[in-house]
């Protein structure tokens, strides 16, 4: 059972930037929102790390981010923050799909 670094970057990624946010713009919807997805990830980033086939938190808390970001970026077209949010967390998604949900569609035989 291997840490989920990742994971961990992913999160302490998203909770910088929030706080990257409140500093440079004084935007407390950003130090929250920051704060809270990047706890949450970080929590899942641990379920993972204890048991791997436990990534739904994860992947929902990363599906929700990288679609508001997502919409962020569509409408303002503006890379940061929005649009490297929205790639890290397509990023991580990947990660998660082929990790762990593309792992069970596909049994392997031996023999």
């Amino acid at each position: 059972m291997g840490v989920d670094i990742l994971g961990f970057a992913y999160a302490a990624t998203v909770a910088a930037g929030g706080i990257m946010g409140y500093a440079k713009a004084g935007s407390i919807p950003s130090l929250g929102a920051g704060i809270i997805f990047g706890s949450i990830l970080g929590v899942g980033a641990y379920q993972l790390t204890q048991d791997p086939s436990n990534y739904t938190l994860s992947l929902g808390t990363t599906t929700a981010l990288g679609g508001l970001m997502g919409y962020r970026y569509y409408n303002g077209r503006k890379f940061m923050p929005a649009g490297l949010v929205f790639c890290l967390s397509v990023a991580m998604l990947g990660k998660l799909i082929v990790k762990n949900v593309g792992a069970r569609s596909f049994p392997v035989k031996s023999g």
